[in-house]
């Protein structure tokens, strides 16, 4: 592969997983506060929702932005993704969808083709 593939991962990893990080990060401070309520869109219950929704938003962007096990934590922020725009947004139009839905393809994209050579994992 070139060097041009490399890098190109790399962005692609940094700039919607650091685009992740807005989404998440106020999750985040929530939970660090003890506030746990949030919606329950597949039954779990709010406070497990939530800490599934700061997994998916904070810490595997986190992970996958370094490339670290690159591959398996792009696949809950997929998830979370996937849960925002089939099943939180059914109802909503398109357009509100398309944001959860770009983030579910580019996120889908890192799972299948991995970090690539600047990251963690390959140094």
């Amino acid at each position: 592969m070139t060097s041009t593939y490399h890098l190109g991962l790399l962005i692609l990893r940094i700039g919607f997983s650091g685009m992740m990080l807005v989404h998440g990060i106020p999750k985040l401070l929530d939970v660090l506060q003890g506030d746990f309520g949030f919606g329950d869109p597949i039954g779990l219950g709010a406070t497990v929702t939530k800490i599934l929704a700061v997994i998916g938003e904070v810490i595997c962007p986190l992970l996958i932005i370094i490339g670290y096990k690159t591959r398996l934590a792009a696949i809950p922020a997929l998830i979370t993704m996937l849960v925002a725009a089939f099943v939180v947004h059914a109802s909503d139009p398109f357009g509100t969808k398309e944001k959860a839905l770009m983030f579910a393809c580019a996120f889908l994209v890192i799972a299948l083709t991995g970090a690539g050579k600047i990251s963690v994992d390959k140094k």
